[in-house]
């Protein structure tokens, strides 16, 4: 676990503040969005009533899984950087939960709320790419196994 980063002193305390507000900022924007996705898939509800040949209706359903996807990928958004403005509000902004070391501001300008520095945060891809790979290698053989028994 990464030990608490400070980020003080008058340049960091203006570049935390600087992250904060993009946060914030980003915050209200993906919170709009959110609820407006959410407004209009209540609105497209009547649509239901409609009556739809299967091509129509199969249509319709991969659009509503799109949407729903979009709104949960916004909403997780939305819960990092939740979690970034809680980590500036206690002082362990900018420090990589992985080694403890400082994230490079350049990626806390592209990714505010990033919570891995650049070496660990492909460290972590590597492993869980790795762990894809030995789920679909091992899937299968499991449920033949499974099978068998």
């Amino acid at each position: 676990m990464a030990t608490a980063t400070n980020i003080e002193g008058p340049t960091k305390r203006i570049r935390r503040n600087e992250l904060k507000r993009i946060l914030e900022d980003r915050h209200r924007a993906l919170t709009h969005e959110v609820h407006s996705r959410i407004r209009d898939a209540r609105t497209d509800s009547t649509r239901g009533y409609q009556v739809l040949d299967e091509g129509e209706s199969s249509e319709v359903d991969i659009q509503d899984d799109i949407e729903f996807a979009l709104i949960q990928m916004k909403s997780e958004t939305l819960n990092r950087i939740d979690t970034a403005l809680r980590r500036i509000d206690d002082g362990t902004y900018g420090g990589c939960f992985e080694c403890g070391g400082q994230i490079a501001e350049a990626r806390l300008r592209a990714l505010p709320f990033a919570m891995r520095c650049k070496d660990c945060e492909e460290a972590h891809e590597t492993s869980e790419y790795r762990e894809r790979i030995v789920a679909q290698r091992h899937g299968p053989s499991a449920i033949a196994f499974d099978l068998s028994s």
